[in-house]
């Protein structure tokens, strides 16, 4: 089986009691769902760089990163051409941001149709990727080692 690795940075943005989000749309659109605004980085790309790049990308804010919160790194088999399966494994950075200038805007041909505001107690009524319950929980719980001791349920 082929491995494939994905290295990504997200942003955990929370003002006023919202996160933001942004829904990302599978490659034949059957799929929609809510994750952080962030994605994968370009060789040689610094992940710092490379949420802030995304983070404008996908939302149209300026964002400035505080703090590490930590990886989420997740491994499954996907799928892919006929009879290519593949060993997936997504290492996921996930930095604590804040806005600091642009609006509010959708992305254009993108992984991503729509960006929005959600207030935190409905996140869990949201058709959403497993990525936004384990940021949640790096943001609340902050460990110092940046690793979820347990895993992440629905």
């Amino acid at each position: 089986m082929r491995e494939q690795l994905r290295v990504a940075a997200y942003a955990m943005c929370v003002r006023d009691g919202r996160v933001l989000l942004a829904r990302w749309v599978s490659r034949d659109g059957s799929e929609k769902k809510w994750t952080l605004p962030g994605g994968g980085m370009d060789h040689g790309e610094d992940p710092y760089d490379t949420v802030v790049r995304e983070a404008a990308e996908e939302t149209g804010y300026d964002i400035e990163p505080t703090a590490l919160l930590g990886i989420h790194s997740v491994r499954r088999d996907r799928p892919r051409h006929v009879g290519r399966d593949v060993d997936f494994h997504a290492l996921r950075i996930v930095y604590e941001a804040r806005v600091t200038g642009g609006d509010l805007r959708h992305e254009l041909n993108g992984s991503t149709d729509m960006a929005a505001w959600h207030p935190l107690d409905e996140v869990p009524n949201l058709e959403r990727v497993d990525l936004v319950d384990a940021a949640l929980r790096l943001w609340r719980e902050r460990p110092g080692n940046g690793h979820l001791a347990l895993p992440i349920s629905r």
